[in-house]
């Protein structure tokens, strides 16, 4: 165990080159894309990449004023892009389902089709206080990263659905990317998610934010599932990444900061590992599900020390807890008087 634990810290922390970047890039002419928390980090500079291959771009975000202000950052830079795509405000607040409704519709409103949904936003562990609930009173961490993007995402699956069942569409390219963590192994609790906790948390927001992620793993994984049982030919992927100055070490303690700081690295790079998980070409509907690690690499299963969360997100036909069903069904039952 610990020899794996070594390597895997080793694999997600001290990547290689990334091999799919702006530069492998093909131009996305007419495909719209969707990344919520774009105004800044990871999902800003994703954003910058995906300018510059001539798609539609929906930047949501909970504050028009800074989301404004990325775009024109972005499509003012120098050199302009030789085929500029078009970037869009979405107003969208995890913390409240009903601006996560009122974000489904206002794009609905706009677009007949969606073809790749990047769920980017987040926030750090130190970022919200012990005890902290979102507008319908859920634990933040599990009701911004799990309930409420669940939530977005299913509202959005019309558009999905229809621009997987169009004929220009290649096969496979149609896709959710959910923003796990590193720190789903390292911080989370036995089986990952502690259901007995989940609606309140702990007092522990670093383990709150670990559920979280884990979370966000499982609800990727089933919803990969349950899009191959429908076939309706939408990849859903997860994806760590990286270790990355950005915004999820936000309010860590200046000493803590001063010994990680040497480990962290750009936030273009996590851009990079999005990048992979939304558009490589090595990501089809035959490794639908899979866990993308940073800087775009799919490892084996076996390069995770967690055998139990791996336990916990099998079926309980293949030996497994049958988490990831049992998880989403739990988020799906917590919106519903709100939706």
């Amino acid at each position: 165990m610990a020899l794996t634990s070594l390597r895997n810290i080793r694999t997600q922390w001290f990547p290689p080159d990334a091999a799919f970047t702006e530069k492998e890039l093909p131009l996305q002419q007419g495909r719209v894309f969707i990344v919520t928390g774009g105004n800044a980090g990871v999902g800003f500079e994703l954003c910058k990449i995906l300018h510059a291959s001539g798609a539609t771009i929906y930047m949501a975000s909970r504050s028009k004023e800074r989301a404004e202000t990325a775009i024109q950052s972005i499509v003012k830079a120098q050199p302009a892009p030789k085929v500029p795509g078009t970037i869009k405000f979405l107003h969208l607040d995890l913390n409240d389902f009903e601006s996560v409704k009122v974000a489904a519709t206002t794009f609905a409103q706009q677009e007949s089709k969606l073809d790749v949904l990047w769920n980017n936003a987040g926030t750090g562990a130190n970022m919200v206080e012990a005890g902290a609930k979102t507008a319908q009173g859920f634990e933040a961490m599990v009701g911004m990263h799990c309930i409420a993007t669940l939530l977005f995402t299913e509202l959005v699956r019309p558009q999905l659905r229809a621009a997987a069942a169009a004929p220009e569409t290649p096969r496979g390219s149609v896709r959710v990317v959910w923003t796990s963590s590193f720190l789903a192994e390292g911080g989370s609790p036995a089986n990952g998610i502690d259901f007995a906790a989940l609606d309140k948390g702990t007092k522990d927001r670093t383990r709150n934010y670990a559920v979280s992620k884990v979370g966000t793993w499982m609800l990727g994984g089933e919803l990969a599932r349950r899009s191959q049982l429908e076939q309706d030919n939408i990849v859903s992927v997860v994806q760590n990444p990286g270790n990355l100055n950005a915004g999820s070490y936000a309010g860590t303690g200046a000493v803590d900061i001063f010994f990680i700081s040497p480990l962290l690295h750009e936030a273009k790079f996590g851009a990079y590992t999005e990048l992979y998980a939304g558009l490589s070409p090595e990501i089809t509907l035959e490794n639908n599900g899979a866990y993308v690690i940073p800087w775009g690499r799919i490892p084996p299963d076996k390069d995770c020390p967690r055998r139990d969360i791996i336990t916990a997100m099998a079926s309980i036909k293949d030996g497994g807890l049958g988490y990831p069903t049992r998880f989403w069904e739990w988020c799906e039952k917590q919106w519903k008087p709100f939706v």
